[in-house]
């Protein structure tokens, strides 16, 4: 088993390989690499997609990296293997994200990728620092995580979800801020699961161990 956390130079991947390769000794989930390479991401039996920094910048450099997205795509959608998207590699899910200008998602979740506007004038954007998590569906990956579990986030923009059964979990922050998202074999954290202490680490084992 092989876990390829995808390197497209769109993030510090230090920290989520350790908390990554940690979990994946706790479970017995084989091996954690982080790759550039398309031919391992394709032969890899789960996928990683972190992200930092604006939406176009972020698709230009997936796409950039020659054969990446390409074996990517093979992997999560033709193959079905399982896939997390991590901050803005949770948003590059989405149909659109509408950073500085429009730009083409993967369309994984249908929705469009938006500022988060507080209904608070005082509260500050990005949304930063630790927040609680409300449940919306069950998953998998919530094994052993309830609402109120608090995670860590720094994102000015979020998912909003076409289709509101798509939307796993959220936070509050003067409105409803969309952090888990998924279907199939998918499923995205706007926050930073590695950064999340033992709500993250549960959720990282959980991922290692789901059978979709």
């Amino acid at each position: 088993m092989r876990t390829a956390i995808i390197d497209y130079e769109s993030g510090n991947l230090h920290s989520a390989h350790k908390a990554f390769e940690r979990m994946a000794r706790e479970t017995g989930a084989g091996d954690v690499i982080v790759t550039d390479d398309a031919d391992v991401v394709a032969a890899a039996d789960r996928i990683v997609l972190p992200g930092d920094g604006a939406f176009p910048a972020c698709m230009a450099a997936l796409k950039g990296h020659r054969g990446l997205h390409d074996a990517m795509v093979e992997a999560v959608v033709t193959r079905g293997r399982p896939f997390l998207g991590i901050c803005v590699g949770m948003q590059l899910m989405a149909s659109r994200g509408r950073e500085y200008e429009d730009t083409p998602g993967l369309g994984w979740i249908a929705g469009d990728v938006t500022r988060i506007t507080p209904a608070d004038a005082t509260l500050k954007v990005p949304h930063m620092g630790w927040n609680d998590l409300v449940l919306d569906a069950p998953h998998p990956v919530f094994d052993g995580i309830s609402s109120g579990d608090h995670t860590y986030f720094v994102h000015s923009y979020h998912m909003a979800v076409s289709d509101p059964a798509q939307r796993l979990a959220h936070v509050d922050y003067a409105t409803e801020v969309t952090a888990v998202i998924g279907r199939d074999n998918m499923i995205g954290m706007q926050f930073h699961p590695e950064k999340s202490q033992t709500t993250g680490l549960r959720m990282i084992s959980n991922f290692l161990r789901w059978t979709p």
